[in-house]
């Protein structure tokens, strides 16, 4: 007769195992240690076959009806639920072994030697942040623009939208990743583009006016800080290389016989040359007599193995008084180099575009080119720090036309 609840609950053990049976194929199977074990039996092509369904009371007696049911039924149309079971399996494990979030981690994790470790990790916390919650779980081959789109538009929904432009883009570079790995056969970004706005353009903050940059200049001269983050100060309008670029910056990158240094940039991919003007030169040759002998020009103050912190810079502007969001920035150098050069000392755009590394072909196609306008480059830079030098006096400047046009 069929089984009931709690003829199942009172099976005592013995010492030998035995079997209760319910009907239809199933049973229970009481073993000497107490767990009960469900088992289907059926045959399949005439040979004997069985199936586990689990132990109650984890799985209960109607779930295991249920469960013989649904065997029932594939046995009747001609599948083996053993089979079934296996292709079932072996499909979960295809699906996690090819979910959004395992192939997103691991592109993140190949592309760790291109891209600078803070970059790197920005990108993972807004995957796991904005991305993984909702379709890292899911096969990469099954997730849809629609998807995608419910992931741009929940951050563009708290006034991120710049950020789900990124994440757009991010997740671009994923799929083409496990296209590449044969692991997907589309990329479904692409017809996104246009779905939300465009977010407002911003710039990084950055003083142009002569006489805030004179005082500006003045205030780095009389920081109070470690003579290390006031070199950095000093530096970093003169040479406008990217902020983790000047922090990093190698002593083996540079030669101080011909004023030049020489690295590797990541974001391009390219190598780059900042001629060093006589200014930069005095400030490189002081820092040598206290950090010459380890690797880094800045090397972190509490581990001169590392290079300055990414935030010093920063720090150090504040604590004089300067707002990083609406006046200057590490980065805002960049900026103010770049207007003041062309509006101001009329150097060639091409010129001051080489200067700052940006991988812009020119008119003839030709990609960036780490020796070309070398001559112009080393006039503009020397013409540049003399410019600095005069605004830190006061001097009224008179726009002309530099060396370097």
């Amino acid at each position: 007769m069929p089984l009931s609840n709690t003829a199942i609950a009172n099976a005592k053990p013995s010492d030998k195992q035995y079997s209760m049976n319910d009907g239809r194929g199933l049973s229970i199977l009481v073993q000497p240690n107490g767990s009960k074990w469900w088992r289907f039996r059926y045959r399949f092509h005439a040979k004997p076959k069985m199936l586990s369904f689990g132990v109650y009371p984890d799985v209960s007696l109607k779930d295991a009806r249920d469960k013989c049911d649904e065997a029932r039924k594939l046995v009747a149309s001609g599948v083996d639920p053993s089979d079934n079971r296996k292709a079932q399996k072996a499909t979960l494990v295809e699906r996690a072994t090819n979910s959004f979030e395992v192939i997103c981690r691991e592109w993140l994790e190949q592309r760790k030697e291109t891209v600078e470790p803070a970059q790197s990790a920005k990108t993972l916390s807004r995957m796991e942040n904005d991305v993984f919650p909702w379709i890292g779980s899911k096969a990469i081959t099954e997730i849809t623009a629609p998807d995608i789109l419910n992931v741009m538009r929940r951050v563009d929904k708290r006034g991120a939208r710049y950020t789900a432009h990124r994440i757009r883009s991010e997740l671009s570079r994923v799929f083409r990743y496990a296209i590449a790995t044969a692991r997907a056969e589309r990329d479904p970004c692409p017809d996104l583009i246009g779905a939300i706005p465009p977010a407002k353009e911003t710039h990084f903050a950055s003083i142009t006016d002569p006489t805030a940059v004179g005082e500006m200049l003045r205030a780095f001269d009389g920081f109070k800080g470690t003579f290390i983050v006031q070199s950095a100060l000093l530096m970093a309008p003169l040479t406008f290389t990217r902020p983790g670029e000047l922090r990093k910056a190698e002593w083996a990158h540079f030669d101080l016989e011909k004023a030049e240094w020489r690295y590797f940039i990541k974001k391009t991919g390219t190598f780059h040359l900042v001629p060093l003007s006589t200014q930069v030169m005095s400030i490189v040759r002081d820092l040598c007599d206290l950090t010459g002998s380890g690797k880094y020009l800045f090397p972190n103050a509490r581990a001169k193995d590392q290079p300055m912190s990414d935030a010093a810079v920063n720090a150090a502007l504040r604590r004089m008084g300067f707002d990083t969001k609406t006046e200057i920035t590490g980065h805002g150098f960049r900026a103010m180099a770049r207007t003041i050069l062309h509006e101001e000392l009329h150097v060639k755009p091409e010129v001051i575009e080489h200067q700052l590394a940006h991988t812009v072909p020119d008119a003839l196609g030709t990609a960036y080119n780490r020796t070309k306008f070398l001559k112009e480059r080393r006039e503009m830079m020397q013409l540049w720090a003399d410019h600095l030098d005069k605004l830190k006096v006061g001097a009224k400047i008179i726009p002309l036309h530099g060396s370097a046009a």
